[in-house]
Order: C-alpha cells, then sequence, then structure tokens
C-alpha cells in the first residue's frame, strides 16, 4: 500500500523540525543552560555619621545543572574579625541561604572589598536579602572573561631600605629618610573580569577583580565605599540598565592606594575610583559574551601553621628599650626647634643676627655669635636625631602590639595550627582561587604564573578574615612592617597554599 503524498510530507516537515529543534539546542547551550541573577542591598549605616556614598552588599546566583553558585561581595573592611561584621555573620547568612534557598554553604562565596566604610548592623539580614532577590532573578546567560589593565591606582607600600630592613607606608608612623629607602615591591596591574549577558545582548552583571587597599577616603572623611564603590558605580552606569558590577578583592595586601601618604591635595578615592571603573569597562567591551554551561565549585578546609612569636616579641621589646635609652637631652622643644630651623635655613652663614654684627664682632676679636651658632647647630641635630629616633620608635611601638596581640589569640586558641577556608571557582573561563587572608601582591603573582589555566585570578578576603599573610621572605622581617606583624602564621604557610592552589586549579 503506498504511502499519501501529503502524509509523507507532513513526516518529513516534522523530521525536519526536530533536526533544526536539536541544532538550535546544541548551537545556543539550551541542553545545560547557565542561568543567572543578580542585586544589590543598601547596607550604609546612616546613623554612624554624614555619608559621602552608599555602601552595598551584591549578590550574583549563577546556576547550571544541578550546580549553584552564590558570589556574595560586601563593602565592609573584612568579614569577621575587625569592624561591623562580626565572626558568625558567614555561618548565619549561609544557614539561612541554604534554607530558604537550598544553595549548599559551601557553595555561598562572600568577598570583602576591605574598604573601611561602616555597614549597618544587619549586614547579614540583607546579605541574605541581596542573596533572595538575585536568586529570584534568575534568566539564561551567556558569558565571558577577560583581562584589563590599570597600573595608576596602586602601589606597593613596602618600602626595602639600604640597611637590608623592610617598612611600609603607613598613617600609623612615620616615613623613612629619603636616603634611607632603596626600593618598592611589584603591584600587580591585572584586572580580571566576567562578564554576564542576557540573551538580547543586555549586560546582567560584571565580576571584576582587582588588587588594591580602597582606603584612600574622601576629603570630608564621611563615610564611602571608597575606590572601588566608585569604580563600580562607573561600570554600572555605562553598561544596560540595571547591571550589577561587583568588586572582587584580589592580593592587595601591600598595595595601597597612589598618593595614600599626599599632604599636599586631598585624598579623594573618587579620582582613582574612576580610573579603574574605565580601565574595567575598557576591557568589559573587548569581550564576547558565548554559550557555556560550565560552573565548577571547590570548597576545603585547609590547615596551616601558626606562628610563635615569643621570640620577636622579646627581640622588639628589647629594641624598644634601646631606642627610649638612646634619646638624648636637648635644650630645645618644639617651639624653639621650629625658629631655630627657618633661621639657620633662611640665613645659615648670619643666622641670630645682622651680617654687619659678626663682621664687626670678628674685627674685633670676638666670637660670641659664632659660638652661639654653633651650640644652637648641636641643639638642633639633637633634636632631630631624637626625632628620628622617636619615629623608630612608633613604628616599633605600634608593630609590637600587633605581635602580641596574635601572640595572645595563638595561646587563648591552645593549638599550633589555624584551619582556613580556600576555594577555586570555574564559570566558563573565568577561573579564580580564594582565601581569607590579605594576601600580598607577589603571592597572587605566584599562583597566577603556575596556573594551568590562562588567565587565572585570586581573591584573598574570601569566606572569613586571617589578617596579613605575606610571602616566607617577608616573615623574616616580623616587626618591620604591618603585614608581617599583623600576621598569625608560620613562614611555612606560603609553600602549604601556593601547592593547595596549584591542586585546585588542576581540578578546574
Amino acid at each position: 500500500m503506498r504511502t499519501p503524498t501529503a502524509t509523507i510530507f507532513r513526516r518529513s516537515i516534522l523530521v525536519a523540525s526536530i533536526a533544526t529543534a536539536l541544532l538550535s539546542i546544541a548551537s545556543s547551550g539550551t541542553a545545560a543552560e547557565l542561568l543567572a541573577g543578580a542585586a544589590k542591598v543598601d547596607i550604609t549605616d546612616y546613623n554612624a555619621g554624614p555619608v559621602n556614598d552608599p555602601l552595598f552588599v551584591k549578590a550574583l546566583v549563577i546556576r547550571s545543572g544541578q550546580t549553584t553558585l552564590a558570589v556574595v561581595t560586601v563593602d565592609a573592611v573584612a568579614i569577621g574579625e575587625i569592624g561591623r561584621i562580626g565572626n558568625d555573620y558567614l555561618g548565619k547568612v549561609r544557614a539561612q541561604v541554604e534554607q530558604e534557598l537550598q544553595i549548599a554553604p559551601h557553595s555561598v562565596f562572600i568577598n570583602a572589598s576591605h574598604c573601611h566604610g561602616i555597614v549597618s548592623h544587619d549586614a547579614d539580614v540583607k546579605t541574605v536579602e541581596a542573596v533572595r532577590q538575585a536568586a529570584k532573578k534568575l534568566v539564561p546567560v551567556r558569558i565571558g572573561a577577560g583581562t584589563g589593565h590599570e597600573d595608576r591606582v596602586g602601589e606597593n607600600r613596602r618600602l626595602k631600605l639600604k640597611d637590608g630592613r623592610e617598612i611600609d607606608v603607613r598613617h600609623a608612623y612615620s616615613m623613612p629618610a629619603d636616603e634611607d629607602i632603596a626600593e618598592i615591591g611589584p603591584i600587580d596591574p591585572e584586572i580580571g573580569v566576567l562578564r554576564l549577558d542576557r540573551l538580547d545582548g543586555s549586560t546582567l552583571a560584571v565580576v571584576y577583580n582587582f588588587a588594591c587597599h580602597p582606603i584612600q577616603s574622601v576629603p570630608s572623611g564621611a563615610n564611602t565605599a571608597d575606590l572601588s564603590g566608585f569604580a563600580s558605580q562607573v561600570i554600572e552606569d555605562n553598561l544596560s540598565e540595571g547591571t550589577i558590577a561587583l568588586f572582587v578583592q584580589g592580593c592587595g595586601g601591600d598595595i595601597n592606594p597612589t598618593g595614600y601618604k599626599d599632604v599636599n591635595h586631598p585624598r579623594h578615592g573618587e579620582t582613582l575610583g574612576n580610573m579603574l571603573g574605565l580601565s574595567t569597562l575598557k576591557a568589559v567591551r573587548k569581550i564576547e559574551p558565548r554559550n557555556d554551561d560550565r560552573l565548577t565549585i571547590l570548597n576545603e578546609t585547609l590547615t596551616l601553621p601558626r606562628a610563635d612569636l615569643a621570640g620577636k616579641i622579646a627581640d622588639l621589646e628589647s629594641e624598644q628599650l634601646r631606642l627610649a635609652r638612646s634619646l638624648g637631652g636637648t635644650s630645645l622643644n618644639l617651639k624653639t626647634f621650629q625658629e631655630l630651623t627657618a633661621r639657620y635655613r633662611l640665613a645659615p652663614e648670619f643666622p641670630s643676627a645682622y651680617s654687619y654684627r659678626y663682621l664687626n664682632e670678628r674685627k674685633l676679636g670676638r666670637d660670641n655669635l659664632d659660638q652661639l651658632d654653633a651650640a644652637n647647630r648641636r641643639d638642633l641635630e639633637r633634636y632631630v636625631r631624637n626625632i628620628q629616633i622617636m619615629e623608630q620608635l612608633t613604628r616599633v611601638n605600634t608593630n609590637l602590639r600587633l605581635l602580641q596581640k596574635h601572640q595572645a589569640s595563638a595561646v587563648a586558641a591552645g593549638r599550633r595550627t589555624l584551619d582556613v577556608e580556600v576555594g577555586g571557582l570555574r564559570i566558563g573561563d573565568f577561573v579564580l582561587v580564594t582565601f581569607p587572608g590579605e594576601l600580598v601582591v607577589q603571592i597572587g603573582l605566584n599562583i597566577k604564573g603556575k596556573s594551568p589555566h590562562q588567565p587565572t585570578f585570586v581573591a584573598g578576603y574570601t569566606n572569613g578574615y586571617i589578617y596579613y599573610c605575606p610571602t616566607t621572605e617577608q616573615l623574616q622581617n616580623r616587626g618591620g612592617a604591618q603585614e608581617d606583624s599583623d600576621c598569625m602564621l608560620a613562614p611555612e604557610w606560603q609553600a602549604i597554599f601556593e601547592k593547595k592552589a596549584a591542586d585546585l586549579l588542576s581540578r578546574l
């Protein structure tokens, strides 16, 4: 029996339609679609004083198949330990997110920008709200990763001195003499970028990773999200309506904003933030998002050795005493020192009187004025020497307190090790390693340089906070700079972490 021509035609149309649909699914990636949603919630404490610009918690929820990731960024100094966010914050947020949204705790990554703004006391509640809103907005997305470059925003704050010591550039103590400085350390100018676009081509979110302390502040001293907040605003204002820009702090432990110690011009985070935002936009616009459903989450506990600081504390206490004892007596006080300094710089040959009086004395065989000048110059030298000793003493005092704090913490812990949470993320071509401490820039450069994935990005300040994490070499200078003094870890920590980072990267 012959099949009617109409039936054959209908079957042909059906087969063609199915083939077209299958081809469309394969090409569009909807077989294992990547979904994403983003949201932000204001967490500024408006009762804590004047506000220059708002602080936010931002959430990006990404889902691929059965895997769901929540990336959260907070305009705060840290996730626990210091600042307004308590040590119970991470656990409370993760528990609530798991209960409401079924996102596993190990799949929630929270990064602090390390700005020194003041957040509201209910930051945990508002963080959950941001994740909740983001999860409700899931839509299919195309993604792409790339890099930008910005070398005008940050500078390495560690100064290597000619005598082999290292100190850093802080407001807590004075700068060394210019002639004592030999060199400074590196920066990392790379901006790591993840772009997520809706299928209509509009940009849903941008995640950008950069290494720099956002502590430039604003001239008024008002509450601010600082340079990273300004950068995010620039990005959001210049992309699609509703775009969310999430700043992920990198290895900025020893990177200050440029001009941090400037005393001649008002420091303003907006200037540097605008530059970072515009450089990030350049990178964003070079990225061509595509269908990519790869989403991998690794989250592990790493045990690191604690430092025993008793010996270094004793050394620094001895240095403290030596410096105090080296202060010498001088006839001058601040008032007379300033007066004499001005006169002896203005007229070094005849500082104490008109020149004719010196000439008249010398013609008569007297040297009273010359003797007075010699005595004054000796006192000026003694006073300057005392000032230099005082500057050294302030550094010793400040760093000694940090060492004592961490030694007391280690004794109270009752164990010689510290457990930290480390993570690895792959979102398409965007690969990120995370760590809870203030990683110095060299750690990030090491991990990036050895990674099998190019590019690779590194984020400190994530899922907790364990203070500064300098290199093994920098820890030989313990007590000299903040990074090596405000540190809980023994020097061996670096090799352990870098080995674990390599392991995570090999599995992403």
